[in-house]
């Protein structure tokens, strides 16, 4: 239960800290980032895969490169399904998706180094 409230957490603060660094995106109170955070767990979880999955062709056709368009597409939906989370566009959503995982996976680090248990 420890692990899973941590990684909450962590993604919720990967998002305030991607919030600061690009332009376009907004996100309202850590309230709205723990939600959204949420959300975004349950969207990458649901619905990634299907876009994945029906955008197969496309992706093998350009090497992969379509996959940051589908998660962009994501982020983008977390954001409209989220009260007080706010992306300008579809380019910001992708700067947003790239930059995200580069934090995300910085703080997630530093959370195993917290809680090497994680």
């Amino acid at each position: 239960m420890l692990h899973f409230i941590l990684t909450w957490l962590a993604t919720a603060l990967s998002l305030v800290i991607t919030d600061h660094f690009v332009e376009g995106l907004q996100i309202d109170t850590f309230t709205d980032a723990l939600i959204g955070a949420v959300i975004l767990g349950l969207v990458n979880a649901i619905v990634r895969p299907i876009l994945t999955l029906l955008t197969l062709p496309l992706t093998i056709m350009t090497l992969g490169l379509f996959l940051f368009v589908v998660n962009a597409f994501t982020f983008w939906l977390v954001a409209t399904i989220t009260p007080g989370f706010h992306i300008a566009g579809l380019f910001t959503a992708l700067i947003g998706v790239i930059v995200l995982t580069i934090v995300s996976t910085v703080v997630s680090w530093l959370v195993r180094i917290i809680d090497p248990s994680a």
